[in-house]
């Protein structure tokens, strides 16, 4: 349950995947206040919401649906909250994953199936290149950075439409989505907060986001801090 005097500015959402501490503490840098918690409550009310996710993709939709996270990111799309996932959290939000035979439903929020990628070298582990749409907010200043990945599934097909903007990356000759970003979804195959200064900047873009929907308290400060 979240503790403390006063809310979040963003959640880190614990269901179970891994990864959560470096999550947490790549926001934190940005200045927000950030709380690592598995309370629906608070994830539906944060002004943002940030869904990791490390390993075997079924067993994160198992974890995901014990906290309600489905329910979650759907809400707070409609509601316009702003939504960071990252990893097997972004590939969560697609229809479907397949892994050993065996497919998993996703969230559904985007069509799409996660599958193996098809590349000699496998998993996809370093850093790497993404081509960025132009008008990205997410890439804005690092659209010709590097950035860490960590995989061996994608998702190869995401067609852009309008609201919808699509970042792709390669890996041994195979194309797969390394970012989407609709309203007030985005979402990062690879790790942020593992990719240096370029992550820190990515990071610090979403966090920008969260800004206008934060209360402006009554003495006038922004955000609780002169």
């Amino acid at each position: 349950m979240s503790t403390g005097p006063s809310a979040p500015d963003v959640v880190v959402l614990d269901y179970g995947s891994g990864n959560l501490r470096s999550a947490e503490r790549a926001v934190a840098r940005t200045g927000v206040d950030v709380l690592l918690t598995d309370d629906v409550d608070a994830a539906l009310e944060a002004p943002g919401l940030v869904v990791p996710g490390v390993g075997a993709y079924a067993a994160c939709m198992l974890g995901l649906r014990a906290v309600g996270g489905p329910d979650v990111i759907a809400a707070r799309l409609e509601a316009g909250r702003p939504t960071l996932a990252i990893c097997v959290g972004h590939q969560v939000l697609f229809s479907s994953g397949i892994e050993h035979g065996a497919e998993t439903d996703g969230c559904g929020v985007w069509p799409g199936v996660v599958e193996r990628l098809h590349a000699e070298r496998l998993p996809h582990m370093g850093w790497n290149t993404v081509e960025a749409p132009e008008g990205s907010r997410l890439f804005d200043g690092v659209a010709d950075e590097r950035f860490y990945f960590v995989h061996s599934y994608g998702v190869r097909e995401l067609e852009p439409r309008d609201g919808r903007l699509v970042t792709w990356a390669e890996h041994g000759g195979d194309r797969f989505v390394a970012g989407v970003e609709e309203g007030p979804l985005w979402s990062t195959q690879f790790h942020p907060e593992k990719s240096g200064d370029a992550g820190a900047r990515l990071v610090q873009n979403w966090v920008a986001t969260l800004r206008p929907s934060r209360p402006r308290p009554s003495d006038g400060t922004v955000g609780g801090r002169p």
